[in-house]
C-alpha cells in the first residue's frame, strides 16, 4: 500500500492519469509529460491536488526527495528521468504493480501476453467466463487501467488482464495465477534494444510462479516452447497437445469442443486465440456448451480485422492494430479475394520482406506516412504495384479509386501509428471515418 509518499508519475497516458487519480488522496503526486493540450484534464487533475507539470525538461524535476517513480509503459527504459531515478535509488514501477498491491485476497489473476493475439484472447476469455456466470473483470493493456477497476473487484473474483511487454518491464511483487503466452515475433526492438531482451522480458508473465500456478502455452511456436521450458508452472499446451484442431473441429484432449463453423471470428490466427481461451476456461470447469455459445456470439475486437463497410461491392476492413509484419501476415491470410493493402506509419527502420510470401492476393499496395519510401522500395524490388501518398485519408481514397468490384480494401499497416496518430485506435477511427465518407458520396 502507498500512503504519505512523494510520487513522481512519468507520462500522462491512460495509466499515468488513472494511477495519479487513484493515489492522490493519500500521497503527494507530481505528474509530468512533455506535452498535453487537454486543459480540461489538467484542471481536473489539479483540482484533485495533483501537481501537473508539462515540460521537456522532466529530468530536472526528479530528485532524491521522491519515494517512487511510476512510469507509463510506453516510455523507454533508457529515458533520462528513469535513469536518473535509478541513480538516486528511487524504485521504478508501473500502474499494474501499484494496483496489484490493492487487490482483495483470493482474486484469481489471469495474465495474457504475446506478440500478437493477446487482446482478442483476453476479450474472448472474459466473454466465455462471463457467459459461464463467473465473477470476472477484464482490463490491463486493453485500455482499462487496473486501478480504475479496483472499486468493482471483490474477493474470489477473476481478473483477466492483457499484459504487454512494456507493462512486464517494471514489476516487483505482481504475480498471476494463470499466465497465457500466445506467440512470439520480432517486435518492439526499439524499446528493448535486442530481440533477446524482448523475449526474456516476456518471461516476466510467469514471475513468482510455482508448480501450483498454471501456464497456457502455444506449442506450435518453437520460440515460445524454448524460452518456457524451464518455468516451474504446471503447463498446458494449445496448438498440438491439450487443445488442437482435427477434422475442422477444436478438441480439448479427447472431447470435441466445437466445430470451426461455430466460431464467428475467422482465420487460423483467431483459431489459435480461441484454443488459448478454451484452455483458460477449462481451468474454471466451463462447459463446452457455454464455450460454443460464447464463440458463436463473439464478433471480435475493434481495430483487429474489423469489418467496416461494404461500398459499391468493395469491402473495407480495419486492422489498425497490426503494428508489425506478423500481424499483417495474419490479416493477409484471412482473405482469399483480391486485396488492396494500406501499409505505413512510424519508421522504425523495419523491413517488410516477411510479407512477400503472403502477398499473393495483393493487387496493389498504397503506402503512406514515414515509412512510405521504404515500402515503395520494397514493393518495387518484389514487382508489387505501389501507390505513394502522404496521409491515411489520401491512402483510403486512392485505394478506393484503384479498386474493382469484389476487392477487399485492407488497412493492415505493419507499422506503429505514432508518425501521424497518438494511437492505433485513433488511426483506426480515422480509417473508418474516411470509409464512411466514401459511402455517402
Amino acid at each position: 500500500m502507498y500512503k504519505n509518499k512523494k510520487i513522481f508519475v512519468l507520462g500522462m497516458g491512460r495509466s499515468g492519469v488513472a494511477v495519479s487519480k487513484f493515489l492522490s488522496t493519500q500521497n503527494q503526486i507530481l505528474l509530468t509529460d512533455i506535452s498535453c493540450e487537454n486543459t480540461e484534464l489538467i484542471n481536473e487533475l489539479e483540482n484533485l491536488g495533483i501537481n501537473v507539470i508539462i515540460t521537456k525538461h522532466q529530468k530536472e524535476l526528479i530528485n532524491e526527495n521522491f519515494d517512487l517513480l511510476i512510469k507509463n509503459p510506453g516510455i523507454r527504459p533508457d529515458n533520462q528521468v528513469v535513469l536518473k531515478a535509478k541513480e538516486l535509488n528511487i524504485p521504478v514501477i508501473n500502474e499494474v504493480e501499484v494496483s496489484y498491491n490493492y487487490l482483495p485476497e483470493d482474486v484469481t489473476i489471469v495474465g495474457i501476453t504475446g506478440s500478437n493475439g493477446k487482446t482478442t484472447t483476453t476479450y474472448l476469455t472474459y466473454e466465455i467466463l462471463k457467459m459461464a456466470g463467473l465473477p470476472v473483470h477484464a482490463g490491463g493493456n486493453l485500455g482499462v487501467a487496473v486501478c480504475s477497476m479496483l472499486d468493482k473487484i471483490k474477493e474470489k473474483d477473476i481478473l483477466v488482464l492483457e499484459i504487454s511487454s512494456h507493462q512486464l518491464l517494471d514489476l516487483d511483487k505482481f504475480k498471476t495465477n494463470i499466465s497465457a503466452f500466445t506467440n512470439l515475433s520480432e517486435v518492439h526492438i526499439d524499446h528493448f534494444g535486442t530481440y533477446e531482451n524482448y523475449k526474456n522480458n516476456k518471461l516476466n508473465i510467469f514471475k513468482h510462479h510455482t508448480d501450483k500456478d498454471i501456464a497456457i502455452i502455444n506449442d506450435k511456436d518453437e520460440e515460445v516452447l524454448e524460452i518456457t521450458k524451464n518455468i516451474p508452472s504446471a503447463k498446458y499446451y494449445f496448438g498440438n497437445t491439450d487443445c488442437f484442431i482435427k477434422d475442422d473441429k477444436i478438441w480439448h484432449r479427447n472431447e470435441e469442443v466445437c466445430h470451426l463453423n461455430d466460431i464467428r471470428i475467422k482465420g487460423n490466427h483467431n483459431y489459435e486465440n480461441v484454443m488459448c481461451a478454451i484452455l483458460i476456461a477449462k481451468q474454471f470447469d466451463v462447459s463446452n456448451e457455454t464455450i460454443r455459445e460464447a464463440l458463436a456470439n463473439f464478433a471480435g475486437v475493434e481495430h483487429r480485422i474489423e469489418f467496416v463497410n461494404r461500398t459499391n461491392d468493395r469491402e473495407f476492413y480495419n486492422d489498425s492494430k497490426a503494428t508489425n509484419n506478423k500481424s499483417t501476415i495474419m490479416a493477409l491470410n484471412a482473405f482469399d479475394n483480391p486485396i488492396i493493402l494500406l501499409l505505413g506509419g512510424l519508421d522504425r527502420g523495419q523491413t517488410f520482406d516477411e510479407l512477400t510470401d503472403h502477398m499473393t492476393n495483393v493487387k496493389e499496395v498504397v503506402c503512406y506516412g514515414e515509412t512510405k519510401e521504404n515500402i515503395k522500395t520494397y514493393c518495387e524490388a518484389n514487382n508489387i504495384k505501389v501507390t505513394v501518398v502522404e496521409t491515411l485519408e489520401e491512402a483510403v481514397k486512392a485505394a478506393y479509386n484503384l479498386s474493382e468490384k469484389g476487392d477487399t480494401i485492407l488497412l493492415s499497416p505493419a507499422c506503429a501509428s505514432w508518425d501521424q496518430f497518438p494511437s492505433f485506435e485513433k488511426r483506426g477511427e480515422e480509417f473508418k471515418r474516411v470509409v464512411e465518407s466514401l459511402s455517402q458520396e
